[in-house]
């Protein structure tokens, strides 16, 4: 088995960049294993084909893809202020090993399957802060004047009680987005270590614990097939929207046997679809849609919230990339936009951010529904229910 030595680097940080050259001239290893998949290789290369806008469309993640952006442009942010471009690291590595003439190799997990996992392993109430913590970073990120210690964050003790903090924070995301690729990049570095005698392994400072405890007991190391198999997930939102379906109509049948009138009953279905139409046009302007979006997603918002495999924002979305008419090239701008601002302006960030925006328009105008419905009608719930199920259990036995 041959020797491996850690790297453990901040991905905005030039004296990473320095101490990945120095160990590279002076180590000599056989090869140098860098923490990248395929995909960010050539991104870094600059060789990376983006997907096809349709393709996106299609898949529907579009939360997931969002969520990519947003740590992307935190972390670019962070990286103006001192200087250094993401993964310059990284990039450092790729060069000085081909000026070396020393073999590469990628060691990390396709960060498809990464994100994929990461977010079908959180429950609802751990996105829910993931999202209120991502809001926060983008303020803190945007703010000027600001003098960030990069070194400070690489010293050992910050980054183990760091990742502490992201493991009680959200234990299900962290053990995604971290543990598992540690375990990943760990049997990579074994089998490396198992055909050259030096090996350099350049990874985050937030990984290096987890894959030196692995390397010492490679019989705790999960298997490869664990980490690589798409995660059996309960149906959360199948079973939410069948709730919701079944609350809906039994408040119209309750309003339909108390006896109120019918007046009332198309009220109540009236202000269904005004209710979560309204909130979806709301949030896709919000988002920086066209009208004739916003309009998309009112008329199939009321529709959407019956029915569990529809969702408002994916004809949003559909809506505005017709008239938006993104292009391949948006990513790279994506990937390049200095501001929130700048990247609400792109084409392709609108419309992910529009189908985003519009499903928790649509989602908030359920809620809102059941919770101020009786209020707008003008009718005691209590009233209606009781004496709309009492009839419509009296018909039910004299049917039987």
């Amino acid at each position: 088995m041959g020797e491996i030595k850690i790297i453990g680097t901040a991905h905005v940080s030039q004296k990473s960049v320095e101490e990945v050259i120095t160990a590279i001239e002076e180590w000599q290893p056989d090869v140098v294993a860098i923490e990248l998949d395929q995909g960010r290789y050539l991104g870094l290369k600059q060789q990376q084909n983006n997907p096809e806008i349709e393709d996106i469309l299609q898949a529907k993640n579009f939360t997931q893809l969002l969520v990519q952006w947003i740590l992307a442009y935190i972390q670019r942010r962070i990286g103006m202020d001192v200087g250094v471009e993401p993964g310059a690291e990284m990039k450092a590595a790729i060069n000085a090993a081909e000026e070396h003439q020393v073999k590469i190799a990628l060691i990390d997990r396709d960060i498809r399957m990464t994100l994929h996992r990461f977010w079908a392993s959180m429950s609802i109430f751990e996105k829910f802060k993931m999202f209120y913590a991502l809001i926060g970073s983008i303020a803190v990120a945007d703010k000027t004047g600001d003098v960030i210690d990069i070194e400070e964050l690489k010293n050992e003790n910050v980054v183990e009680a760091a990742m502490e903090e992201f493991y009680r924070y959200s234990p299900r995301g962290a053990t995604a987005l971290i543990g598992e690729r540690d375990a990943y990049m760990s049997h990579n570095l074994i089998r490396l270590a198992s055909a050259n005698e030096r090996v350099l392994a350049v990874v985050g400072a937030g990984h290096r614990k987890g894959i030196e405890g692995y390397l010492r007991s490679p019989d705790t190391l999960p298997t490869l097939e664990s980490l690589t198999s798409q995660m059996k997930t309960r149906p959360w939102g199948l079973i939410f929207g069948v709730i919701i379906t079944g609350i809906f109509l039994l408040l119209i049948l309750a309003i339909v046997f108390s006896g109120v009138g019918t007046e009332i009953l198309l009220q109540a279905i009236l202000y269904w679809i005004l209710i979560n139409g309204c909130l979806t046009f709301i949030f896709t302007i919000i988002a920086g849609g066209h009208p004739i979006s916003g309009l998309v997603g009112f008329l199939i918002s009321p529709l959407s919230s019956l029915h569990p495999l529809i969702a408002a924002g994916w004809f949003a979305a559909i809506a505005e990339a017709k008239i938006r008419k993104p292009r391949g090239s948006d990513f790279k701008k994506i990937m390049e936009a200095q501001s929130i601002t700048e990247m609400r302006k792109i084409p392709l960030f609108k419309v992910v951010l529009v189908a985003a925006l519009a499903n928790v328009g649509s989602s908030i105008g359920t809620f809102a529904y059941f919770i101020f419905i009786f209020p707008i009608l003008g009718i005691d719930p209590t009233i209606v229910l009781g004496q709309g199920f009492s009839n419509l259990w009296t018909a039910i036995t004299n049917l039987i």
